[in-house]
């Protein structure tokens, strides 16, 4: 049984108590989830390898370089994010075998906090997260468009925004007709995002080749006449410069804070990793791998695009790009082909688009099944209360047992779309990153906070993956720093996500009450 929202921070149950009898059944039933256990080590590998890589390897260069005074200062700031990511997924991966179910770290929380701070994870990602992800998605994708023609607004017009929303509407509706239509176009756009990477890549050893071998440099230059780690003067979006030399130490770690969050962002999808646990058939031997190979492998293939990044395009341009792959192709290639890469690209955000766009309208489904949130929202095959579909009306069924029939949490997706739009208009994308880069790691801190305490307090849970605990350490003490600095160096970020925290919780204090009533 969760412990209630006044329950100590972190609970120790007697191990004779019926709750910890229980906790020890669920254990000892591991693993469990949703589907068969019948992935291997390889699978688990591909798995996460499909979720973390989207399309923020081709959108965060932009604002990581504005941020950090040498290209190989962004490099290592790529590096530095796929290592809180690493010992993030482990961290999961533990907590996700320890705790087996669904709901991501929202049941973790439960357990370690009390209730109130599940739910504050689960409004955080419903009203903040998740809408900012679809929003950023959606610009970038916008903005890719407008780069292959050569355009880069550092403030883009209404027309711009106003396209986006488009692209947001026809991705709510593409996940509005079924679930089969969403799962069958993620298998296509896996593979698009991997031929996207591979020919970014190509591309850079070309150049590369090319001018060892006939001394003739089709890039950008700066890349083998310039110090890699040379602080220089960033051109920032709208155009004017930024000299490095005169920034003090802390207000440097305030830009490398929020250079982190774009890195961050395009990891997204680490904390995934006890999704994959659910379908091992050995989650004890298997998990581990699949995370110590994948991970690596991401991080590898982000470094190494980035780094073509900087040999394609003049230094001074990447800082002032949201779609640096689109403008690196166009520098390299022309018009003709980076109109292929284009359609490349988009697509691979696309398919980011679609993957976060179905898995926020689960997580908005999973809430109201809690009542946490008004329970037309965890309706399925429904728009506001009214039924639109078949099999709706074919008497009562649970929201989840529908989804898997095929039915869409049309409702859901309404509030996520309406939020994303919000954001949209109201934002960019680099306010955005940083937003979301908030909003996410503050649950991710107290989760792993809360997974260090539990080793003292609750050492005889039965954890069938243990990473050493320098681990969890590792993330605690990165992401802690990063958050409370990220925070002071971006208020207004910091203020609008402690003001929908504080809605959210009178909201959860109000709908209780109206509840026992």
């Amino acid at each position: 049984m969760a412990p209630s929202e006044t329950s100590p921070l972190i609970r120790r149950e007697d191990a004779s108590s019926p709750d910890a009898s229980r906790a020890n059944n669920e254990n000892n039933a591991l693993p469990r989830g949703t589907f068969a256990a019948r992935l291997g080590a390889l699978d688990g590998f591909a798995l996460l390898i499909s979720i973390v890589i989207g399309s923020g390897v081709f959108s965060s260069p932009g604002p990581i370089d504005a941020n950090v005074p040498s290209p190989g200062a962004a490099l290592l700031i790529w590096l530095l994010g796929g290592i809180v990511a690493w010992t993030g997924a482990l961290t999961m991966a533990e907590l996700g075998t320890t705790f087996p179910g669904e709901g991501g770290i929202q049941p973790y929380l439960t357990y370690m906090y009390g209730e109130v701070w599940g739910y504050m994870a689960a409004w955080s990602w419903i009203v903040a997260t998740m809408p900012a992800t679809l929003a950023i998605l959606c610009i970038v994708f916008v903005e890719s468009i407008y780069s292959s023609f050569g355009v880069n607004e550092p403030h883009p017009p209404i027309t711009h925004k106003l396209l986006s929303v488009l692209v947001l509407v026809v991705v709510t509706t593409a996940n509005s007709i079924s679930t089969k239509t969403s799962t069958r176009l993620s298998g296509f756009f896996v593979a698009v995002k991997l031929l996207t990477i591979f020919l970014l890549i190509v591309a850079g050893l070309t150049v590369v080749a090319i001018l060892f071998d006939r001394g003739k440099d089709l890039g950008g230059g700066d890349w083998h006449e310039r110090g890699w780690f040379e602080p220089r003067e960033t051109v920032l979006p709208d155009g004017s410069l930024f000299d490095w030399r005169g920034v003090g130490t802390w207000q440097s770690l305030g830009f490398y804070s929020t250079a982190l969050y774009g890195a961050l962002w395009a990891y997204s999808g680490w904390d995934k990793a006890n999704y994959v646990a659910a379908e091992l058939r050995n989650p004890k031997n298997q998990l581990p791998l699949a995370i110590n190979t994948a991970i690596p492998t991401i991080i590898v293939c982000y470094v190494a695009a980035n780094a073509v990044y900087y040999v394609l395009l003049p230094w001074r341009v990447v800082s002032t790009t949201d779609a640096a792959a689109v403008t690196a192709v166009t520098h390299f290639l022309g018009k003709g082909v980076a109109y292929f890469a284009t359609i490349l690209i988009c697509l691979v955000i696309a398919g980011s688009a679609l993957g976060n766009s179905f898995v926020a309208g689960r997580m908005t489904v999973a809430a109201a099944n809690k009542s946490w949130i008004p329970r037309v929202l965890g309706t399925v095959g429904q728009i506001g209360p009214f039924k639109v579909s078949k099999s709706s009306t074919e008497g009562e069924e649970d929201a989840d047992e529908a989804m898997d029939k095929g039915e869409s949490p049309i409702n859901a997706l309404i509030l996520n779309t309406v939020l994303s739009a919000v954001y949209i208009l109201l934002g960019n994308m680099r306010i955005l990153l940083t937003l979301n880069g908030l909003a996410e790691y503050a649950f991710f801190f107290l989760t792993v906070l809360g997974a260090i305490v539990l080793r003292f307090r609750e050492p005889e849970l039965r954890r069938p993956v243990k990473p050493f605990i320098v681990i969890p350490v590792i993330f605690a003490i990165i992401s802690g720093f990063v958050l409370v600095r990220g925070a002071v160096f971006a208020p207004v970020q910091a203020g609008i996500l402690v003001g929908v925290w504080a809605v959210g919780v009178a909201f959860y204090f109000v709908r209780r009450r109206g509840l026992r009533r």
